[in-house]
């Protein structure tokens, strides 16, 4: 590890403070819309955008890449995304916001592919999966990094519109000025969903619905927040929780993941990130309890996501490995645009328990799923499963597919 931080430093810097403005902004935006008087409904539309323009970088990112090269898109869309962040509180209106978020969601996947191709291309294949599991881990500490940067000002000012502006486009300097030279990008091969689903029916339903969870917590919970009543500091606290639970926990998991059917944990873990998120909806719980539950459900979600990316791959011929994660990606982006709408429309049916509502039923539907899908197939013997990787789901289809990939090749070489 000591050997990629020292390759690959500039490269992680900068992916880290891209993270950092785009941590603040998603919590950022949450406050303000209450301060600006947009209603949920509105705001869910607003942070629904986001994974809207994502999903559609994934697709037309690539090729841009693939027509003008690495620099220039890169450049083009760093320039778009301090652009956004700035403007977002010169034009305060929910349909402004939202057509911005698509832009701002768009060009994150596009900056996101491109430092994967080189952060890729900076590494040995001895040192490629160790350069991702410390890319993963940027990502995380960049997210919670941003919510302690959410306290230095006036959510109602421009302060903290000009800091995530300001961060990203630091953000490039380490990246750009690296000796590492672009890489040759290559379009993926796509596996067709029928093929995927036949593949893995627990992997594609279990990645739409941790879709839907992903961007509840990633975008909801800020507007939740509000609506409570809880302070800035309460609010920053409660999201960084979350990628606290998700950063300490991937690990053990991983390492339990590796030794048992997979399918008992994904069903473990999400009945309790059930029963947790019932727990906080029938009870009264104080914000003690809140951070706790922050911390269990972001602990949860972001290894089942993991879980079920590495469960897909068992039954995966290495040659298909790069298609089903482009395929996976896709169908987690899906589920991703409904999660914000739907919690914002639960949030306005039953309260502001609605946030917590949505995540459980999605938490128990795949609970229920596993169960069901356990009795179809017999599962891989733990000799014939890959490695578990550490993933997020704010990474793009290379770092999925280089870290499946050196994973597996883990799991040979133990084997």
């Amino acid at each position: 590890m000591l050997t990629v931080l020292r390759n690959s430093w500039p490269l992680l810097l900068g992916i880290m403070l891209l993270m950092v403005g785009n941590g603040m902004q998603g919590t950022l935006l949450g406050i303000r819309g209450n301060i600006e008087e947009i209603n949920t409904f509105h705001m869910s539309v607003v942070m629904s955008a986001y994974f809207g323009g994502f999903l559609l970088g994934s697709r037309i990112a690539p090729e841009l890449i693939r027509s003008v090269g690495h620099v220039r898109v890169f450049a083009a869309l760093g320039s778009l995304i301090s652009a956004v962040l700035i403007l977002y509180a010169a034009a305060p209106h929910w349909i402004i916001w939202a057509m911005m978020r698509v832009v701002i969601g768009f060009s994150f996947c596009g900056v996101y592919i491109t430092a994967e191709s080189w952060l890729n291309a900076a590494s040995s294949n001895e040192t490629r999966g160790q350069a991702m599991s410390a890319y993963m881990i940027m990502q995380m500490i960049g997210i919670i990094a941003a919510q302690l940067l959410m306290n230095v000002g006036d959510p109602a000012g421009y302060l903290l519109f000009v800091i995530p502006s300001v961060l990203v486009s630091l953000a490039f300097t380490p990246i750009l000025l690296a000796a590492t030279p672009a890489p040759k990008f290559e379009t993926t091969q796509r596996m067709s969903f029928r093929q995927l689903f036949d593949a893995s029916p627990l992997g594609c339903v279990g990645i739409f619905l941790m879709g839907g969870v992903y961007s509840a917590l990633f975008g909801m919970a800020s507007v939740w927040g509000t609506r409570a009543g809880l302070s800035v500091s309460e609010i920053s606290a409660f999201v960084a929780a979350i990628y606290v639970g998700g950063l300490l926990f991937q690990y053990p998991i991983g390492w339990v993941s590796d030794r048992m059917d997979r399918r008992v944990l994904i069903l473990a873990l999400s009945a309790a990130g059930a029963v947790a998120m019932a727990a906080v909806v029938l009870g009264n719980p104080s914000y003690a309890w809140l951070l706790a539950a922050a911390v269990i459900i972001g602990g949860i979600a972001n290894p089942i996501y993991s879980l079920l990316l590495a469960y897909t791959n068992d039954f995966l011929d290495n040659s298909d490995m790069a298609a089903a994660s482009a395929g996976l990606l896709f169908i987690n982006g899906l589920g991703a645009i409904s999660g914000p709408i739907v919690t914002g429309w639960l949030m306005d049916v039953t309260g502001d328990g609605g946030f917590f509502l949505y995540i459980g039923v999605l938490m128990a539907a795949l609970a229920v799923y596993a169960s069901w899908r356990m009795t179809r197939r017999p599962a891989p013997t733990v000799e014939q499963t890959g490695a578990f990787a550490v993933l997020s789901p704010t990474a793009g289809v290379l770092a999925v597919e280089t870290a499946l990939e050196a994973a597996q090749e883990d799991a040979q070489d133990v084997a």
